[in-house]
């Protein structure tokens, strides 16, 4: 029988998979657990998924062709449309998104301060 992963398990999990990543830092914001390169945030940990930003025709492309992709909406909060949410049941599958983190990183990182 599966049993129940419980939270801080989850987010050790995600942790440890995207301060991996150069440059990335962990903090957080608003209640939420963020990861940020640069000083701005590109991911965050969200009820069952992750937050991702990406450039809007990826955002977009994701949602339509990937059935565990929906709009980032932290909160029940609508965010921009550059915003994805990954939902995974198992924290570990996330490693399957690895290229997807690292194109946010890149994204974020080259993008002008608005």
């Amino acid at each position: 029988m599966k049993t129940e992963t419980p939270q801080p398990s989850r987010k050790a999990q995600i942790d440890a998979l995207l301060l991996k990543l150069p440059g990335v830092s962990a903090r957080k914001i608003s209640g939420l657990d963020a990861y940020f390169v640069s000083d701005k945030m590109f991911a965050c940990v969200s009820a069952n998924g992750v937050g991702l930003r990406l450039p809007v025709a990826v955002a977009t492309e994701l949602q339509f062709s990937r059935a565990n992709v929906s709009a980032f909406q932290p909160g029940g909060l609508a965010s921009t449309r550059e915003w994805i949410q990954i939902n995974r049941e198992d924290a570990a599958d996330y490693e399957k998104d690895l290229a997807l983190f690292q194109a946010s990183v890149d994204f974020v990182k080259s993008a002008r301060s608005r």
